[in-house]
């Protein structure tokens, strides 16, 4: 039975033998297990006691993997029908595995490719320019002046400069409420392949202001302040907050270069609802801070869901 899949290249397919059931997914070209980011960095996560899916066979030569099943219901989906309570204990709990990545990432040896590749200047930079490209003038099919893309030039170097320059921890890299699935009693982490380096905030603005889930201030101040004290108790909570507003500008706009992506380029409609939250986000945070008011005006002038 064909599945859903990520916005890559990978196929997806749920098969049944006798009583157990798996997901194989199918690569576009052969690998070499051994190599293979998702099943490297599966091992890793399996060995620091965080729930990822079994991998029960793999064919590099023929680009084939099977996997646990961890069946379909999505933490997106499992808070459509939560109450605040369990709403609140999903989220915890999704905030001790990433404290927990976090912590166990920093003791291990750094040889595996995640820690050989980070959310740099350079790779920050560039998510910027897709959604520039992707976004603005592929999607929205914004006419920019010169004087609007000077701006924005220069928001997008102060804005990643910033957020490049702190400390680096191991990111899960798109940790949202689409790749944790509610099976049995715990959260379990899909799509890790791309993990890498990257600042302690980011996977915090990737599940507290994510394009497929509604969350009130209230709730994300409270489980943002929860994180600071077990992950950087040391940062001051101004720093802190400023540290994670910016990430989620820089998250939310590249989220929105990938939604504009697959709508122009590759003719995918799916992730198009989720653009106007994903805005909202981004009007929000950019409003909080003068120095990146320039940036915030060019967008404007061509996006009215950030005047």
């Amino acid at each position: 039975m064909p599945l859903s899949g990520d916005a890559s290249s990978r196929r997806y397919y749920r098969v049944l033998d006798g009583d157990e059931q798996s997901v194989i997914s199918l690569n576009p070209e052969p690998f070499d297990p051994e190599q293979l980011p998702f099943v490297v960095i599966r091992n890793l996560m399996a060995g620091w006691g965080l729930p990822v899916p079994e991998i029960r066979a793999v064919d590099g030569g023929r680009g084939i993997l099977l996997q646990e099943d961890l069946g379909d219901l999505s933490l997106q989906e499992a808070l459509k029908e939560a109450s605040p309570s369990r709403r609140e204990e999903l989220y915890r709990q999704a905030l001790d595995q990433l404290v927990v990545l976090q912590r166990e990432a920093a003791r291990a040896p750094q040889r595996a490719i995640c820690f050989q590749i980070a959310f740099d200047f350079e790779k920050l930079s560039w998510e910027m320019h897709f959604f520039w490209k992707h976004f603005l003038e592929g999607y929205r099919r914004c006419d920019l002046s010169v004087e609007d893309r000077a701006s924005m030039a220069d928001g997008f170097h102060r804005l990643c400069a910033e957020i490049s320059s702190g400390p680096r921890v191991l990111t899960h890299r798109d940790f949202h409420s689409r790749n944790l699935m509610s099976y049995g009693d715990a959260l379990y982490w899909i799509d890790f392949q791309d993990a890498r380096m990257g600042p302690a905030h980011y996977d915090l603005a990737s599940l507290l202001r994510d394009s497929y889930v509604e969350l009130d201030e209230e709730f994300v101040a409270d489980r943002a302040e929860e994180f600071r004290q077990r992950a950087v108790p040391g940062e001051p909570r101004d720093t802190f907050q400023r540290r994670f507003e910016l990430m989620s500008i820089q998250r939310n706009l590249k989220a929105l270069g990938t939604f504009g992506y697959q709508g122009t380029v590759k003719g995918s409609r799916v992730y198009l609802p989720y653009i106007p939250r994903t805005l909202a986000h981004a009007r929000r945070n950019l409003a909080r801070y003068p120095e990146l008011s320039g940036l915030r005006r060019a967008l404007a002038r061509h996006l009215e869901e950030l005047q």
